[in-house]
């Protein structure tokens, strides 16, 4: 006999994902790589203050994390950061290069020892930092991205590919790093060596472009010396987008380029079996890796359209051979050593776990990470990818997330609520992975729709192109149709609709509960709400232009960056909203959500607006992922008449 299903009111069934365990499986593996024969990559500690640590998997399959708090290895370099780790063995033991969060330093560590610096601390601005390291062979040396501050202004900056000797020379000497670039990009990737060491490629590309929208791949010839000669453009352009570059096993040039709407493969300037998926994506962080060139020719890549999933391309035949197992997305951080390759895996019922692929047999294995189910899997929300359909007849893509409990169902004449969630980028997508924060409003009877509105990567560069000069109409009207298809076709009840999102999503979800009347509260995270300053001084110099394509060019349409901001339409706002907000946010600064608040006073609007010190943009400590879950469910719950057990409740003031 099964247990018997209890009827209860949607948003009140009880449930054992809280806050806590939400917060406590928040994030996961990234930067994946090899150090000799053992796999290292970085991962979160949210319950220590948010830093990431190295962790490494031992010839025995033991792992163990390699530095102690409060070192934290992330790298600010355009904020975002990029891979802030390299290693290789000397003598036959492990030698790492990381970056260190609190300082932006370069830092040698050899297990056993203590690390040391190798890059000196800048006075200027905010310093010199440094990402994706390589340790080229034969040098004494690490090359890197080096990101120097020129003044105290966000865009008082320079980058440049550099040198800096490994035996701690430059620690307090500028001087001492060598330059192998000379400026003429305003941003630029690692360098990628070629195997005989002869030729090095790089991606740059400069303002007003987004590395999406067009990068030059550029390689120079390696001098004896070890300084780079005669650079020269390759591929991409303004219009073409080379997503990443690299060498084959035979020295052949490597990359993926959108020049027919997808990111396809090219080897040498010529296609490498062309489909209509993705073999790229968008370039966030610098050394994000979509394809790992193997020794036997063949090229481990990440494809698809949608979730990006692992599979092994034979150039010569074009069979392309998916990995077999429980993942149905793989994030962009490829390795391959030999015929193995490792990459993170993830699944609607498993965490972002470290996976590695045997190429030779097609095996693939958790090695790292390992995903441990916190509550009874019975409570995993199940996820049913679909399509609908918006204005003008466009497909939208989105992932619907149904109130799910094993022992619970809400009242047969009631709908439940649903909150559509908007990624942020808004140049990205959202993951097919199993997210305990879904599983915290889904096990109690709320609904999640994860909209890829127009815009969102995975779906080739037409449906990305769609909200160029359209940021704040495509994004919004995807998600109320979304929204409105699932009241309609009886899934949701349309009276409980709410809006949530975070960066770009935030912006999405201010600007929908300005200008829509869908939704009947919303929750706004660390968001963009006024346009007029936020491209002007108040964000970080790699998004300082990127409104030129979201929005059109300022100098021509400058009444268009008042009338799209949510800030200019808070008269229009009269549904109860959350908003939240890092103070040490420079992307999305806390003046954005002051400024809006100012102009709100006096209307009457419930809100509650929750900031926490030491948070950036996006949260990473444990006890502010959980303040700021448990107050959205309050507000959901005090707009739509629930009662949820054990969950505090969140003050709305006007």
């Amino acid at each position: 006999m099964g247990e018997t299903v209890r009827t209860l009111a949607y948003g009140e069934w009880p449930s054992p994902v809280d806050a806590a365990t939400a917060a406590a499986h928040d994030g996961g593996p990234e930067f994946v790589g090899f150090v000799g024969d053992e796999v290292w990559w970085t991962e979160p500690r949210p319950a220590e203050g948010g830093r990431r640590t190295l962790m490494r998997r031992c010839a025995d399959g033991t792992e163990e994390p390699v530095l102690p708090a409060p070192w934290n290895v992330r790298s600010r370099v355009i904020e975002y950061g990029g891979r802030p780790w390299a290693g290789t063995l000397r003598d036959g033991a492990p030698l790492v290069v990381f970056v260190d969060f609190a300082d932006q330093r370069l830092y040698r560590y050899e297990p056993g020892g203590e690390p040391r610096p190798l890059t000196p601390v800048s006075p200027v601005g905010q310093g010199l930092r440094w990402a994706d390291p390589v340790l080229p062979p034969e040098r004494d040396e690490v090359w890197c991205v080096l990101e120097e501050f020129t003044g105290d202004g966000p865009s008082d900056v320079r980058r440049v590919l550099a040198a800096v000797p490994l035996d701690g020379s430059a620690a307090g000497d500028r001087g001492a790093v060598r330059e192998l670039s000379d400026g003429r990009h305003r941003f630029v990737t690692g360098p990628r060596l070629a195997p005989d060491g002869r030729r090095a490629c790089w991606l740059g590309w400069d303002h007003p472009r987004m590395p999406w929208d067009g990068t030059e791949l550029l390689v120079a010839d390696v001098l004896a010396d070890g300084t780079l000669r005669e650079a020269r453009t390759v591929a991409g352009g303004p219009e073409e987008s080379v997503a990443q570059a690299d060498w084959t096993h035979d020295g052949r040039l490597l990359y993926a380029s959108d020049r027919t709407g997808w990111w396809n493969l090219y080897r040498d300037g010529e296609p490498v079996c062309p489909r209509e998926e993705e073999f790229g994506g968008p370039l966030w962080k610098l050394g994000l890796r979509w394809f790992a060139p193997l020794d036997s020719g063949l090229i481990a890549v990440l494809h698809g359209r949608g979730a990006p999933v692992l599979g092994v391309l034979d150039p010569e035949t074009c069979e392309l051979v998916d990995a077999a197992g429980p993942w149905s997305e793989f994030a962009p951080t490829l390795a391959a050593r030999g015929e193995r390759v490792v990459t993170v895996g993830a699944g609607p019922r498993s965490g972002p776990e470290v996976v590695e692929l045997d190429t030779r047999t097609g095996h693939a294995r958790v090695i790292g990470a390992r995903h441990e189910d916190a509550v009874d899997p019975a409570y995993y929300p199940e996820p049913r990818v679909r399509t609908f359909t918006g204005p003008d007849g466009r497909e939208i893509h989105a992932r619907v997330y149904s109130p799910h409990h094993p022992g619970c169902a809400g009242p047969a004449d009631e709908r439940p609520p649903y909150v559509i969630w908007a990624h942020g980028g808004p140049t990205g997508r959202a993951p097919l992975v199993l997210d305990l924060e879904i599983a915290y409003f889904t096990s109690r009877g709320i609904g999640v729709a994860e909209v890829d509105y127009g815009g969102s990567t995975g779906y080739g560069r037409e449906y990305r192109d769609r909200l160029r000069g359209q940021w704040g109409v495509v994004d919004v009207e995807d998600c109320a149709a979304v929204a409105l298809a699932l009241a309609d076709e009886g899934t949701a009840d349309r009276g409980r609709l709410a809006v949530r999102g975070g960066s770009a999503g935030g912006w999405t979800a201010a600007a929908s509960l300005t200008t829509t009347d869908v939704y009947a509260c919303g929750t706004i995270s660390y968001p963009v709400l006024d346009l007029t300053g936020w491209g002007t001084g108040e964000t970080h110099d790699f998004e300082s232009q990127y409104l030129e394509s979201l929005i059109g060019p300022r100098a021509e349409v400058p009444e268009r960056y008042v009338e799209r901001s949510p800030a200019a339409h808070v008269d229009r706002l009269s549904v109860p909203f959350l908003m939240l907000q890092g103070l040490d946010d420079v992307i999305c600064p806390p003046v954005q959500c002051e400024r809006f608040l100012a102009r709100l006073a006096g209307r009457g609007v419930p809100h509650a607006y929750l900031t926490f010190e030491g948070e950036g943009h996006g949260f990473r400590r444990a006890e502010t992922m959980v303040r700021a879950l448990e107050a959205e469910l309050s507000l959901y719950a005090q707009v739509f008449g629930m009662r949820p057990p054990g969950v505090p409740a969140l003050e709305l003031g006007t």
